[in-house]
């Protein structure tokens, strides 16, 4: 029993983290939209400033601030380094920063990079940008007008957004690979979201990468690579998402045999459809508590799967009522999920139903892997002599359990 110990302690604290994953990305969204002409292509791109000068701050001088990076300034608020736009630099030569911000995106066709051409940018205060998520939304953002509003008063540099729209002179393409250079070592930038919508013979294709984009992504008319890079974020997104796993987790090892598992997982499944649809849709509270209080919520649902995982069940009307059970819960996760995609996808965005599809695919997959690895070992222990699976099965509840009830606490100080 020891080693199975082992194992399944390890994973669990290996998942003792904050889990505000569904938040990260609220600040971390890059948005391509790429249109193809006869003489080339066009990208509009909107990306967060600080992406662009964080990894330009420079070494410490002799007041014992850094040098600023280009177009900022540095300023001490109660003991703490600020960083500020610096309107006047940016005023004064906005060419400059527009030929920075292109010079980190690196687009090529057949593996030849092509030099690009910025023809105009824009920045605008977070909160008071304009849209972006259609192509006509980001031809209106860029085009002519003021650099940065004038009017606007001192400005954190976190707090800007940056449109760009630069054009490639390549002819008519099929292909090409699109990616990005900067690592501006920012908190959660490993979350960050990047949608590529390309505009190519009447057809719309959306990709969905997270992260910083350093491998390219190979952008093309097909429609099954636009639909798998939402799949592969939808596994992403449960896998990587601490809470939604214990949660699975839980709900396998309260199974008791392969009919009350799928009742379990079905169950799941639906509810978390429903509401990923209706939330992404905006079909639920708008006030500002809603989020915080499903995020509190799923903390403790997790605690409420562990207690029933070690709980001796009805088997005749246990199917059913775990299936009610897994399906009033998975409406909370499916919240969470909504969360997320709603960032970055907008209700007239594009092939929505398809990116939204595709997304729940993914959760799905994802959610098949954990009953795969999980179920098996979970069949193994239960052969083994009875103490050894109790013992095994309430290890891995009561770690769930604390881990969740840390998340309560850290959930429930936030939405207090």
């Amino acid at each position: 029993m020891r080693p199975v110990f082992i194992f399944l302690t390890t994973v669990i604290s290996l998942l003792c983290q904050p889990a505000f994953a569904h938040f990260k990305l609220n600040q971390n969204v890059r948005v391509h939209h790429v249109t193809h002409s006869a003489d080339g292509i066009d990208v509009y791109l909107r990306m967060p400033m600080s992406y662009l000068v964080a990894e330009l701050v420079g070494p410490e001088g002799a007041d014992g601030l850094p040098a600023a990076a280009p177009y900022t300034y540095n300023q001490i608020e109660g003991g703490v380094l600020m960083h500020y736009l610096d309107q006047a630099a940016l005023l004064s030569d906005p060419d400059g920063l527009a030929t920075l911000a292109a010079n980190t995106i690196d687009l090529s066709v057949t593996g030849v990079l092509l030099p690009a051409t910025v023809l105009s940018i824009r920045l605008h205060p977070l909160g008071s940008e304009p849209g972006f998520a259609t192509l006509a939304e980001a031809q209106g953002a860029t085009a002519a007008g003021q650099v940065f509003p004038i009017a606007v008063g001192e400005t954190y540099v976190g707090n800007v957004t940056l449109d760009l729209h630069m054009h490639y002179a390549t002819g008519p393409v099929r292909s090409y690979s699109l990616s990005h250079r900067s690592n501006p070592g920012l908190q959660g930038q490993e979350d960050t979201a990047n949608l590529i919508l390309d505009y190519n013979n009447g057809q719309i294709r959306t990709f969905r990468a997270t992260g910083l984009m350093h491998d390219p992504i190979t952008v093309s008319g097909s429609v099954t690579a636009a639909t798998s890079t939402f799949v592969v974020e939808g596994v992403r997104h449960i896998l990587e998402g601490p809470d939604h796993v214990l949660f699975v987790l839980c709900m396998i090892i309260g199974a008791l045999n392969l009919k009350s598992l799928l009742a379990r997982v079905t169950g799941f499944t639906l509810g978390h459809t429903v509401t990923l649809i209706l939330g992404f849709f905006g079909i639920a509270p708008s006030g500002a508590w809603f989020i915080p209080t499903v995020e509190l919520a799923i903390a403790l649902s997790i605690i409420y799967a562990a207690v029933m995982a070690v709980r001796p069940t009805d088997q005749e009307h246990g199917d059913l009522k775990a299936f009610a059970i897994t399906s009033g819960i998975g409406l909370l996760h499916g919240f969470g999920f909504s969360f997320m995609l709603h960032q970055i996808l907008r209700v007239d965005a594009p092939n929505v139903w398809h990116s939204l599809l595709a997304f729940n695919v993914g959760v799905e997959v994802g959610q098949l892997m954990i009953v795969l690895l999980v179920w098996p070992l979970v069949l193994l222990l239960r052969k083994q002599p009875g103490r050894i699976w109790i013992g095994s099965r309430a290890v891995v509840a009561v770690c769930a359990s604390v881990i969740a009830m840390v998340w309560v606490i850290e959930r429930a100080e936030f939405f207090l």
